[in-house]
């Protein structure tokens, strides 16, 4: 039974700094308290920006799964960890959630070092199931008694991974419990509150024990052939009123669909479910952007939200010239206006990639895979293998998660796909999960795979219309922000494929750049010649093949080499430089490297990332005068050995 506990007339939140504060309260109680804890949550995200709608439409069921199990004892996994703002404020961080994803404050997801109720780090789709299922056999091995619950957005069933997690957790038969949050099936209110009676009834014990009884009745009283029947009927209906039958089929018993914001129905569920000793799939269908009627009536604009206004719901408009995505979606609609060969593939991300206007001018020609990138990097090798132009538009971050296909299906193939990776490098307030800080030092050991980085939006055009015209897979990595400013050519450029190009001349130093790094080392170049050193600037542009003759005859010219670039500097652009200069013998020009160095980046502003990792102008600078001044200083010292 559900505690009558009388309602405080105090705020409730202020009095919840743990789970075991959650445990006493009742129904009525946890409704207010739900309110309350919805109305921190847009009041934080209108301040800093976040992941809003996911996050408001699980409140009831964060407090249903605080007041049936025990954390950190029990195990709890969210899937994708953007659901978890209702949980951090539950679970002893409420004062700190105002510092939600700002430098040295609360993480936008689910993090281990920062909450020992965060009990696995996450940002990445499709991760819980089989988290889970590993965390369940561990605790058969320790022998412990303790509950493992995987909280799943239903976005990550569009993942293949998570069916690898099904197959292999249903028929190993543990003891482990997957709630489904599907915040998008269409149910009607009749139809939920049904299903959330029937099952609450049919997980008490009660009737849980009926059912085994009248199984037992059916067959040896009626017959084996009646109790199929029975069991037919049972599966057929489950099959045509939910997707139940394929559940039970991978070896889950499974539950729902359950109104996700009725607490009383979903208290009684999980208690019911919380005794069973087998896998388990609880299915709630929840209203994403629940209690802030913006959201509800536009979630996918309050998905992933800046800063906005929260009476009107409007969004701060972002200040400065188009985004980098923003000129890519308009180049590569006017280019597949004149090729109807162009095909554009996104992996849930029409919005985020730019791709929205494509979609709507060209729907036959445009593919959302869902949270599917394995998948959507082998279907665009079959459009390629029949003569098409895929257009895979996808975050560099998750571009890691196709990468066997990537090599396998592509590169190893030669197939002209074409990947427009955004979000490259340091994106910021979402960090290390969605930081694109990999994708050169992956990708630039791949056969037969080119590789660019515009320094500009207008370069960025010239290079989406120039992997358009390459016989082999292009990977092109552009930054979040803003573009510069330049003015755009009425038509694109198409570029001489694997040239770079010099932007100021320079005798005393070289600083050679790539794409989101060109203009900082030119700002650098600036201040460099206020103190009368003569820095030059190249543009390499091409990550992959690089430009040898440019890159040798200047290096070699001049007392010293900066190699600066906005990614990892293990396997990066600095690299394939040293590289280059090592086969080719160039061992006497002192070289150096500027990027990220072998570890995580966390999250805070792009602008405040840069900083501490020395990749703004001021800093490029400080390092060219150190190598010239170390240098200088090394000349001086032999030479006065020599006069000794």
């Amino acid at each position: 039974m559900i505690e009558n506990k009388p309602i405080s007339s105090d705020p409730i939140l202020d009095g919840i700094d743990s789970p075991a504060d959650i445990q006493d309260l009742s129904v009525d109680d946890l409704k207010i308290l739900a309110s309350e804890v919805r109305d921190l949550i847009i009041k934080t995200v209108a301040k800093r920006g976040g992941h809003l709608a996911s996050s408001l439409g699980v409140v009831e069921l964060t407090l249903a799964v605080l007041k049936v199990f025990s954390p950190p004892k029990d195990r709890i996994v969210f899937d994708v960890g953007h659901q978890a703002y209702a949980y951090k404020i539950l679970t002893g961080r409420r004062d700190a959630f105002e510092t939600l994803r700002t430098k040295g404050g609360l993480s936008g997801f689910p993090k281990r070092d920062e909450s020992e109720y965060d009990f696995f780090d996450v940002g990445h789709a499709g991760n819980a199931i089989s988290v889970a299922a590993g965390l369940a056999q561990a605790r058969c091995f320790s022998g412990s008694d303790h509950k493992v619950i995987a909280v799943v957005g239903d976005g990550s069933l569009t993942c293949g991974v998570s069916y690898e997690g099904l197959n292999q957790a249903g028929a190993a038969e543990k003891d482990l419990i997957i709630i489904l949050n599907d915040n998008e099936m269409s149910i009607s209110p009749n139809v939920g509150a049904m299903a959330a009676y029937l099952n609450r009834i049919m997980t008490g014990q009660i009737v849980t024990r009926f059912r085994a009884e009248v199984k037992n009745i059916l067959k040896n009283v009626m017959g084996e052939s009646i109790y199929s029947l029975a069991k037919q009927f049972e599966d057929a209906l489950k099959g045509f009123i939910t997707p139940g039958k394929l559940f039970e089929d991978l070896g889950f018993k499974y539950v729902g669909p359950i109104d996700g914001h009725q607490l009383k129905h979903l208290i009684d569920t999980l208690r019911n479910v919380k005794r069973f000793r087998e896998p388990v799939l609880i299915h709630t269908i929840t209203c994403k952007g629940k209690g802030y009627c913006q959201a509800e009536e536009n979630p996918s604009r309050f998905h992933g939200v800046g800063p906005f206004d929260i009476s009107t719901g409007r969004v701060e408009e972002q200040q400065g010239p188009p985004s980098y995505t923003t000129v890519f979606g308009k180049t590569l609609v006017k280019l597949a206006a004149k090729d109807p060969k162009i095909v554009a593939i996104t992996a849930a991300m029409e919005y985020g990639t730019g791709l929205a206007e494509f979609a709507r001018l060209f729907p036959k020609r445009f593919f959302d895979v869902g949270i599917a990138e394995q998948h959507g990097v082998v279907f665009a090798a079959g459009l390629a293998k029949e003569g098409y132009r895929p257009v895979v538009a996808i975050y560099s971050t998750f571009l890691q998660r196709g990468y066997d296909h990537l090599i396998h299906d592509v590169c190893m193939q030669k197939f002209p796909v074409v990947f427009a990776m955004d979000r490259a490098g340091l994106v910021g307030e979402d960090g290390p999960t969605h930081h694109g800080i990999f994708d050169i030092a992956f990708a630039r050991n791949i056969p037969n795979i080119t590789i660019m980085a515009p320094a500009d939006e207008d370069q960025l055009a010239d290079m989406l219309a120039t992997a358009l015209t390459i016989d082999g897979p292009v990977a092109m990595r552009y930054p979040r922000s803003c573009g510069l400013g330049v003015t755009l050519k009425k038509e694109p450029e198409i570029l001489q494929v694997g040239k770079g190009q010099m932007l100021v001349e320079g005798r005393d130093f070289l600083i050679i750049a790539i794409g989101s790094m060109v203009a900082p080392a030119m700002e650098a170049s600036r201040l460099l010649a206020l103190d009368g050193i003569a820095a030059g600037v190249l543009d390499a542009r091409f990550v992959k093949p690089l430009d040898k003759e440019l890159l040798l005859q200047e290096s070699s010219s001049t007392g010293g080499v900066l190699v600066v670039e906005e990614g990892i500097l293990a396997g990066g652009f600095g690299s394939a430089v040293l590289e280059l200069f090592s086969e080719e013998g160039l061992e006497n020009v002192r070289t150096s490297r500027m990027g990220i160095p072998d570890t995580f980046a966390e999250h805070g502003t792009r602008e405040e990332l840069l900083r501490d990792f020395g990749l703004t102008p001021d800093n490029i600078a400080e390092r060219v005068r150190s190598m010239l001044s170390d240098r200088s200083g090394a000349r001086l010292k032999r030479f006065s050995s020599i006069r000794h």
